[in-house]
C-alpha cells in the first residue's frame, strides 16, 4: 500500500517539483463570502488578491467581437464575454479589435471579461491541431515562463492584479501516466506563478479530461491546483453543481463555470456570431 501511495503521488507530481506553498485560495477550502457590489450581478470577494465575481450567461468566441457588435449584442441573454487574449496555442492569432481601449470600452457598456490563454498543450493532446504546441522536456519552467507571458499580456490590456487568468488545456489522454504527469507539473508550474504575480490562477478544459484530472489531485492533496475551473460538457443541461466529476464542494462558491454548448451560431442587435455558451458564477478581469 505504501509503495503504491508513493507512485500515485509520484504521477501527480506532488514530487519532482519545487517546494509549493499554498496559493492565495485552496481549492478544496471554502472560498470567502461575497458582499454586495454596487452594480447588479457583480460582487466583491474578501479573497487576496480580491476578486470581482460575476454569476449569470457568458459566451466565448475565438476573435473578440468589435466594440460596437458588444454593444449591439447587450440586446442577448448575455453579460460576460470570453477572449482569447495570448498563448503559442491560440487559434485566432489575430486579434485586431483586442486593445486595452477596447477593454474600457466594453467595460463600460455592462460587459465582465473572462481572459484565456492558450498556452502548451499536453504531451497526449487529443486535438491533431495542437500536436504542434506540446508541452516540452522542462514542464514546470516551462509553465512557470508561459505564466509570466500571460501576466505581462494581460497587464498591457489593463487587467489588473485580482483578475483571473484561464489556462486553456484542449482535452487529452489523462489516463496515461506520464503524460498525465507532465501536463499536471506545466499547470502547477504555471498556477503558482501566476498566482505569485497577484492574478487568479483559472483552468478550462473538458470536464471528462483535464477538470477530471485536476479533481483527482486536489483529493490526492495536490498543491498549486487551479482557483478557478471552467469545465466543458456538451448536450447537457447547463449548471454549476451538477457536474459528476466535481465534489459539489469543490471549487465553491462562486469558482466555476460550465460551457454547456459549442460552436453555436446567435444572432443579436443585427449581428451574427459564433460562439460557446457558459453559464458561470466565478471572478471576472479587473480593468483599469
Amino acid at each position: 500500500m505504501i509503495v503504491g501511495f508513493g507512485f500515485v503521488l509520484l504521477l501527480l507530481g506532488l514530487t519532482a517539483a519545487p517546494p509549493a506553498q499554498a496559493g492565495p485560495w485552496s481549492p478544496g477550502a471554502t472560498a470567502p463570502v461575497d458582499s454586495p457590489d454596487r452594480e447588479p450581478g457583480v460582487r466583491e470577494s474578501g479573497a487576496r488578491p480580491k476578486a470581482l465575481t460575476f454569476k449569470g450567461r457568458a459566451f466565448d468566441t475565438c476573435r473578440a467581437p468589435s466594440a460596437d457588435t458588444m454593444r449591439r449584442w447587450r440586446a442577448s441573454p448575455y453579460r460576460a464575454v470570453g477572449v482569447y487574449f495570448g498563448g503559442r496555442g491560440r487559434a485566432c492569432r489575430s486579434q485586431p479589435h483586442l486593445s486595452h481601449r477596447w477593454m474600457r470600452t466594453v467595460r463600460d457598456q455592462g460587459w465582465r471579461v473572462l481572459p484565456l490563454y492558450v498556452g502548451s498543450q499536453s504531451t497526449c493532446v487529443f486535438a491533431r491541431h495542437k500536436k504542434n504546441v506540446r508541452i516540452g522536456r522542462h514542464p514546470w519552467k516551462q509553465g512557470t515562463a508561459e505564466a509570466r507571458d500571460a501576466v505581462k499580456r494581460a497587464s498591457a490590456l489593463g487587467m489588473r492584479p485580482g483578475s483571473p487568468l484561464f489556462l486553456d488545456m484542449e482535452a487529452y489522454a489523462y489516463g496515461n501516466k506520464r503524460c498525465a504527469r507532465t501536463t499536471l507539473l506545466f499547470v502547477r508550474g504555471w498556477n503558482r506563478e501566476v498566482s505569485r504575480r497577484g492574478y487568479l490562477p483559472g483552468f478550462y478544459s473538458s470536464a471528462g479530461s483535464g477538470v477530471r484530472h485536476m479533481e483527482r489531485s486536489r483529493r490526492a492533496g495536490v498543491r498549486d491546483l487551479p482557483a478557478v475551473v471552467w469545465f466543458a460538457r456538451w448536450g447537457v443541461k447547463n449548471g454549476l453543481h451538477r457536474e459528476p466529476v466535481l465534489r459539489k464542494t469543490a471549487w465553491t462558491p462562486a469558482r466555476r463555470i460550465h460551457q454547456y454548448a459549442g460552436n453555436v451560431r446567435e444572432r443579436h442587435g443585427g449581428r451574427t456570431l459564433l460562439i460557446d455558451r457558459n453559464l458561470m458564477h466565478a471572478p471576472v478581469a479587473r480593468v483599469e
